[in-house]
């Protein structure tokens, strides 16, 4: 009988859609921007991928929201090891660690972000393997899988048995108070085991600049002028270094970390979150501008929660014009593109070729696919 140790961070990822960038002391904020909680949803996308397999396993969770609510939803085998306050707090998830450790389990699952990642990190013993399940707004670490269903499908072969290796993966977070003021400090806390098959567990976020100025003016350069053969589009901004390189060019202010629109080369709005982007947008002609994670691959789901899957849909994937160095790309070692939007339709509706603009009349084909995708 395997022994899954369940945490479920219930507020983690409230603050991506409504554009804090993170939800860590910002739970209330979040909700009251009308955020909807995501992380049992996600949580729910993993454990239905042990269906058929619950004469296996046994299930040790924490009271409520953090873990009892999702199992007796799903019908799967648990008990309740540890009840939490109202609301939770860190030092729940750090007592429930404690607490789950006790019971002798032989894999800590949790679902949420990096400062989930940094709690579970200063409790478990070294050598106990744990798994998380991307739930959060901040996602440097390389402790999750690529996506909810791929975590599921890991966590189902460890169940039924089948040899997987085990590696030493970091747990990185960043400062957010910086992070909202458009300044990224990533710092290392520690590391935890995990299995490491590539197919299923993300890297960690490559950080810093990854080219010269020279490869992002190129790029700025070919997006502008593609921009100019589209003068009635309106252009969804994303995040990143590569995109701001084309604000940079076209004389505009940026969001580093957000999401901007504009129209005719000028600035219609900044910073906008989930709901007043597709409102912006949803009956208009527009392209989106976005790049990759260096390093981890992900297109969308890794700090980009205002590219909603409505939004997403309304642009269409045509109208996608992905940016990347092959610096970027060449980080990746092979692995295809990851897409994360939280809707599976959508996920698999990405999947495929998909064009890399990668300097000026230079692009390169690369493939969009997610581990449940290529079983």
């Amino acid at each position: 009988m395997f022994k899954i140790g369940l945490i479920i961070n219930p507020l983690a990822g409230l603050g991506g859609s409504v554009a804090l960038k993170g939800s860590d002391g910002m739970a209330e904020q979040a909700l009251a921007l009308g955020a909807e909680p995501r992380a049992l949803q996600r949580s729910s996308l993993a454990l239905a991928e042990l269906a058929g397999l619950t004469s296996l396993f046994h299930i040790h969770t924490v009271g409520g929201d953090m873990g009892e609510s999702l199992c007796r939803e799903l019908g799967l085998p648990f008990d309740v090891c540890y009840r939490p306050a109202t609301p939770t707090t860190a030092e729940d998830t750090r007592k429930a660690v404690r607490m789950l450790v006790e019971q002798g389990i032989d894999l800590l699952l949790f679902a949420g972000g990096d400062g989930t990642a940094r709690d579970i990190c200063a409790e478990v013993p070294q050598w106990l393997c744990v798994l998380g399940i991307p739930a959060g707004v901040k996602i440097h670490s390389g402790v999750y899988g690529v996506t909810p269903a791929g975590t599921g499908r890991l966590l189902a072969r460890l169940v039924r048995g089948e040899p997987v290796s085990l590696v030493e993966a970091d747990v990185m977070d960043i400062d957010e108070a910086a992070f909202r003021e458009g300044r990224v400090r990533a710092r290392r806390y520690g590391e935890m085991r995990i299995p490491g098959e590539l197919n299923y567990v993300q890297a960690v976020k490559v950080a810093g600049k990854e080219s010269s100025e020279l490869v992002l003016t190129d790029i700025a350069d070919e997006v502008i002028e593609r921009m100019e053969e589209h003068d009635d589009c309106y252009f969804i901004m994303g995040s990143g270094g590569t995109v701001a390189a084309v604000m940079e060019r076209l004389g505009l202010d940026n969001t580093l970390l957000g999401v901007d629109l504009v129209y005719q080369k000028q600035l219609v709005a900044s910073d906008l979150d989930a709901r007043g982007l597709y409102e912006h947008i949803r009956d208009k002609p527009c392209k989106l501008v976005i790049t990759l994670i260096g390093g981890q691959g992900h297109i969308f789901g890794r700090g980009n929660q205002q590219l909603s899957p409505a939004v997403i849909r309304a642009v269409g994937r045509d109208n996608i014009w992905l940016l990347a160095t092959k610096s970027k790309l060449n980080s990746l070692q092979g692995r295809p593109l990851r897409v994360d939007t939280n809707d599976p339709a959508l996920d698999r509706e990405l999947g495929g070729l998909i064009r890399v603009i990668t300097g000026y009349h230079d692009e390169v084909l690369v493939r969009v696919a997610n581990p449940e995708d290529e079983a």
